[in-house]
């Protein structure tokens, strides 16, 4: 069998479950020539046990107009609002504090990250998820 050329990477988020051929998805796909409709029930399909969530999705596009998809972990930022029970981050970062997360949920989230993340061990994942959460007004205590 040939090997398939690829024509297109296409990196997007979208919320688990529900994705429609709506933007973002159509404008992402459609120039590609890409069956939107195709992706967004595979896509559903696949995250149905996750709805509630933003699942990144990096799309690879071959030129005979097929696709394949891997989902990745949700963003850290979404991961360490939930966990802190906060709907948005500090408007001014360094001068004001919106929550605090323990050290227990920052090893959680840096557990849950850890596939997608450049770290060797999961100190180092902690440390990428504690240095996102203090860019956001978020104080991790413990």
């Amino acid at each position: 069998m040939a090997k398939r050329r690829v024509a297109a990477i296409v990196k997007i988020q979208l919320p688990a479950g529900k994705a429609t051929p709506a933007p973002p998805v159509g404008t992402a796909l459609g120039p590609h020539g890409v069956q939107t409709m195709d992706f967004v029930k595979q896509y559903n399909a696949a995250t149905e046990d996750r709805v509630g969530q933003v699942v990144p999705v990096e799309i690879t596009i071959y030129e005979d107009r097929t696709f394949s998809f891997i989902l990745k972990t949700p963003p850290t930022p979404v991961l360490i609002r939930q966990a802190a029970g906060v709907e948005k981050g500090a408007s001014t970062t360094g001068t004001e504090v919106v929550a605090t997360i323990t050290d227990a949920q920052v090893a959680e989230i840096a557990q849950i990250k850890m596939p997608d993340l450049n770290a060797n061990d999961l100190e180092a994942a902690k440390l990428q998820v504690a240095g996102t959460a203090r860019s956001m007004g978020i104080k991790v205590s413990g």
